[in-house]
């Protein structure tokens, strides 16, 4: 599944959507380059799972996973800085992928070998100033049914 949106607000709104129909276990690798709105897309994803404060949501570059309550908890991961499979198992990403949480990878191909068999890969591109072109692919039948009720919300907000 392919979005496109047109601004800051609409790649918001996208996450939103996504964050209110995730729950525990649910895996996120997010790629694209610097600028593309990975951390746009998280800001949205953490509303929509009821982060209070979704505008303190920060790329954790330099502390490289920041956690937040929502109606689960919430892992943001920045993967940039990491080596490989290895730094992410010395940070214990196995239990935030298999929790009681929602587990968001920004920079997830950096840690490709790590990542869980199943998720939900959302790839960004800048398409313009403010547009970007995000593709969605599921990874596993769980993420099959997530991308049909996404589309399903998308079309009838």
């Amino acid at each position: 599944m392919t979005v496109m949106t047109r601004s800051r607000e609409e790649t918001l709104a996208l996450g939103r959507r996504l964050g209110e129909l995730l729950g525990p276990a649910d895996v996120l690798a997010l790629r694209g380059p610097l600028g593309s709105g990975k951390t746009t897309l998280t800001k949205g994803i953490a509303e929509g799972l009821g982060v209070e404060e979704p505008r303190w949501v920060t790329s954790p570059t330099f502390v490289l996973v920041h956690q937040y309550e929502g109606r689960v908890p919430v892992y943001h991961i920045d993967a940039y800085r990491l080596r490989g499979p290895a730094d992410a198992e010395a940070l214990g990403m196995e239990e935030m992928f298999f929790g009681d949480g929602v587990a968001i990878i920004e920079w997830a191909e950096r840690i490709e070998a790590a990542l869980p068999p199943e998720r939900l890969e959302i790839t960004l591109e800048i398409a313009g100033e403010e547009e970007r072109e995000i593709a969605l692919t599921a990874v596993g039948a769980h993420y099959e049914r997530l991308l049909r009720n996404l589309e399903s919300v998308i079309r009838n907000p």
